[in-house]
């Protein structure tokens, strides 16, 4: 099952260095940078942090399931290829690949969206006043220079990945080094009443900070969507997924308690009523250096943003193209550029996918992706581990769960609660579209004579 080398066009040309600069790019991004209001909005203070908690948690276990299928199937589609194969390429493993491209046509361009709309928010601190026109025209401007630097071959895009993820790094550290400066424990741990007293209003709350906590976390995998562009992908891909989640959770725990610790929670919570919570970390930076510090650090964290989005549309063009390449999808998607070799229609489709979706708020966002998302592609993968365990116990796995099942079971338990956290409108939006997913497989297989009719297709064939 393990895909060599020779058997792809494309080129491996992604070390180390490029696989863990492409995750923690994706992770860090915007992320961080925006959902700190919301964050501390969803239990009202600084206890929301436990938020982080259970997100790192489910997130790190997560990892190892994403480790070991990455390091067995490197090939370019990521969760596509492993629940094919955990759940049977002929049979459910047909419905599974298709729910997930079919999902993740939504929810991958609405995660690329997420990173635009941040870009406007911060923007905001620089063009004072823009309006919500001159916003939509700039989140079109930067999806389609987004759009232009991707369309090239990947080697010249190895080379922009690791640019971007310097900038995000330096970006970063700024944060840290000046809350770490002028750190004060009494801002940053000024609960409120009650803070703490266990309820249904507190379980909901701690699920909303979860999902806030998760989707900044998103990307840590992001490698795995272009398996057949890494160098040594056994090796290559599991540690650059664990060394990205490990660093980019020490680097957002200093970068909220950075900022708690000198902005007031209480000047940006609730986030409805605070207009400058948009850019927080501007206003952080302007209370200690002036605005022109500020300036130059949000045109930093605009520089952060572009590099997420950049590495989540390399990542997420090869999904379809792989699907459409093993028949799973429209046989267009799996075209590559006839002369640089990469799948140019699949990056331009989600590339004007992301851009129409940068006009829907960040809120709605954040909710409507994790809730698409979770139970085909994470909660899938992790069924997908233990049926390839128990189907294909001599398959080839280059790395293997520290402590099966442990942490797979670990990270079930936390996606099942953030789902089910989640506020019911948005339960039912992720559910009605799988359920027309589905009705959409069987109309795909009864036309195709696929399975689960292929069997009455031919017996309506003989009666003919």
């Amino acid at each position: 099952m393990t895909q060599p080398a020779s058997s792809s066009p494309m080129v491996r040309r992604f070390g180390l260095l490029h696989a863990t600069a492409l995750n923690m790019t994706n992770m860090i991004g915007i992320g961080p940078f925006i959902t700190i209001p919301l964050l501390m909005s969803a239990l009202g203070g600084p206890q929301a942090m436990l938020g982080w908690v259970v997100a790192l948690i489910t997130v790190l276990c997560d990892s190892t399931v994403w480790s070991e299928l990455g390091a067995a199937m490197p090939g370019s589609g990521g969760s596509f290829g492993y629940l094919r194969q955990g759940y049977g390429t002929e049979k459910v493993g047909r419905l599974m690949g298709f729910l997930f491209v079919w999902q993740f046509v939504l929810s991958g361009p609405l995660e690329i969206a997420s990173g635009y709309i941040g870009f406007s928010h911060y923007l905001g601190y620089i063009w004072k006043g823009i309006t919500p026109r001159q916003t939509m025209l700039v989140i079109t401007i930067i999806g389609l220079v987004n759009l232009a630097l991707l369309y090239r071959r990947i080697k010249s895009i190895a080379a922009i990945t690791v640019a971007l993820w310097v900038g995000t790094i330096v970006t970063a550290v700024a944060v840290i080094a000046t809350g770490a400066m002028h750190f004060d424990a009494k801002v940053a741990f000024d609960f409120p009443p009650g803070a703490f007293n266990f309820s249904l209003g507190f379980l909901l709350g701690l699920g909303t900070a979860s999902r806030v906590g998760a989707y900044d976390y998103l990307g840590y995998y992001d490698v795995c969507y272009i398996g057949d562009e890494v160098q040594n992908p056994g090796r290559v891909i599991p540690r650059s997924i664990l060394i990205s989640t490990i660093a980019v959770a020490l680097i957002y725990i200093a970068i909220n308690f950075s900022i708690i610790g000198v902005v007031p929670w209480r000047e940006f919570v609730p986030v409805e009523s605070h207009p400058q919570a948009d850019f927080v970390v501007s206003i952080f930076m302007e209370r200690i250096y002036g605005s022109g510090v500020a300036t130059i650090l949000t045109a930093m964290i605009l520089w952060t943003a572009f590099g997420s989005v950049f590495a989540l549309l390399l990542g997420y063009s090869r999904v379809p193209y792989a699907a459409a390449r093993d028949g799973y999808f429209f046989k267009v998607f799996a075209r590559l550029h006839p002369s640089q070799g990469f799948p140019y229609v699949s990056l331009v489709v989600l590339g004007v996918l992301s851009i129409v979706a940068g006009f829907v708020s960040l809120g709605m966002v954040i909710d409507a992706l994790l809730t698409t998302r979770i139970l085909v592609q994470f909660i899938g993968q992790i069924g997908a581990v233990t049926l390839l365990r128990r189907r294909a116990p001599d398959m080839p796995r280059p790395y293997r769960m520290w402590l099966y099942p442990v942490p797979s079971l670990v990270a079930l338990l936390g996606w099942i609660f953030i789902f089910a956290t989640t506020p019911l409108t948005v339960i039912a939006f992720g559910l009605g579209a799988l359920l027309l997913g589905a009705v959409c497989f069987g109309v795909w297989s009864w036309n195709g004579r696929t399975w689960p009719f292929d069997e009455s297709a031919r017996r309506l064939a003989n009666l003919k």
